[in-house]
């Protein structure tokens, strides 16, 4: 399996917040490289990246974003690839509305959903290296090691 995950930012004002992940995806060595595109301002960008990601080697698709918080569900949309989705602060109730954006995905259409923010966005880092471990026994050796060490770098 590629190492190789896309993480969509739904606006450049989101990146303090997903910066911190990277050290982690650099842990384990995945190759993680961030995009900035709106399901709102930008869904026919969205749509292609999406629906070319597998073929342009990705293996994971993370969609961050706050408020509505589609991005996901759109990148979900139009692919096959496992998403994670990570909610954002910013909204209604300092995120909860996209939360419930990000979690509520009709049947048949699914998103791994992680917490909300700086803590959502390592835990979607650490998610992928979970599902890159399925085939890739140096990662469940990484894994182990961050295990063993309080799931601290």
């Amino acid at each position: 399996m590629n190492n190789k995950v896309a993480i969509l930012l739904g606006s450049k004002t989101d990146l303090p917040l997903i910066e911190p992940s990277m050290q982690y995806y650099e842990h384990f060595a995945i190759n993680a490289k961030i995009h900035v595109m709106s399901a709102h301002r930008n869904p026919k960008e969205v749509g292609k990246f999406a629906s070319e990601a597998r073929e342009n080697g990705y293996s994971i698709l993370v969609g961050s974003a706050g408020m509505s918080a589609h991005l996901a569900g759109a990148l979900k949309a139009h692919s096959t690839l496992p998403v994670i989705g990570i909610p954002l602060p910013g909204g209604m109730m300092d995120g909860l509305d996209s939360l419930m954006s990000t979690v509520n995905m009709p049947k048949g259409v699914p998103v791994a959903t992680v917490s909300m923010g700086k803590a959502g966005a390592i835990n979607a880092a650490v998610l992928c290296a979970e599902i890159f471990s399925l085939n890739d026994d140096e990662m469940v050796k990484k894994l182990t090691d961050f295990k063993n060490n309080g799931c601290m770098l």
